[in-house]
């Protein structure tokens, strides 16, 4: 397959995954090991179409994020906004400084993916059954307490197969944020959370970046800022008259298959 058409699938996934309750990286994990494309240049790859996935939320909510910098100096409730987000990015930040390299280096595989998401979408099951009375329904209304608790369930995430998404949003629910409350604090906390994460890959990986790989880039970039965009839009109507079961049961399915033919010797991920 031409590596062109490689880089349009994959950023196509990043873009359809990364806000979804799904998980980004094991999808692409799964995919790229499909397609083959799993050699150095794909791992700058994905660093460059998540680069672009966050950037997609940064354009969508560019009103947002402009009101919370411009009023950081003199609105008080523009300064607790701003405070949120920094106490729910502690928890990745740190345990995500301790063990990044040898999360990537051990769990790094579509059979622990698979195993991941079937477990993350059983626990969907378990939490959208429950009923939580939603005591916030602005992102303003949290204390440090709720935002520093969807923080911890966010580091959940550096499991691959668990997802960021899926970590936050029902972390939120757990803490009381109501359930489109819960979606857009997952979005706006992506913005610092992948934002680190992709300098630091950046810096890790700095020697495999290639003038030659640009094109690749430049068709994965687009196609996953164009496929984010569009998620984050269908996903907030989504949520607004649904539940996330409909996610949980495609997580089920979609990991089980990876385990079956694995189990079966149709494919042999563990090689992989």
């Amino acid at each position: 397959m031409d590596i062109l058409l490689k880089a349009l699938i994959l950023g196509i996934v990043e873009g359809i995954t990364e806000f979804l309750p799904i998980s980004s990286t094991g999808h692409l994990i799964i995919v790229g090991d499909l397609l083959n494309y799993t050699d150095d240049q794909s791992k700058v790859f994905k660093i460059v179409i998540q680069l672009a996935a966050i950037l997609a939320v940064c354009w969508d909510f560019r009103a947002r994020i402009a009101t919370a910098v411009s009023g950081l100096h003199r609105d008080r409730q523009q300064q607790h906004f701003a405070f949120l987000i920094i106490i729910a990015f502690l928890p990745a930040m740190v345990l995500g400084a301790l063990f990044h390299s040898t999360i990537k280096t051990y769990l790094f595989n579509p059979v622990t993916v698979a195993s991941a998401l079937v477990a993350g979408g059983l626990l969907i099951l378990f939490i959208e059954k429950r009923a939580y009375q939603p005591r916030f329904n602005a992102v303003e209304e949290m204390s440090w307490r709720e935002a520093l608790s969807v923080g911890f369930a966010q580091s959940l995430a550096m499991f691959p197969g668990v997802s960021r998404a899926g970590a936050t949003i029902m972390g939120g629910l757990i803490f009381g944020l109501s359930r489109k409350t819960a979606t857009e604090f997952s979005f706006f906390l992506a913005i610092p959370t992948m934002f680190a994460a992709t300098v630091y890959d950046v810096y890790k990986n700095w020697a495999l970046l290639h003038v030659e790989d640009l094109p690749v880039f430049a068709v994965g970039f687009a196609a996953s800022f164009i496929a984010a965009m569009l998620t984050v839009k269908a996903l907030l109507r989504f949520v607004s008259n649904h539940t996330f079961i409909p996610f949980a049961w495609y997580r089920i399915v979609f990991g089980g298959v990876v385990l079956i033919t694995w189990y079966l010797g149709i494919i042999d991920w563990s090689a992989k």
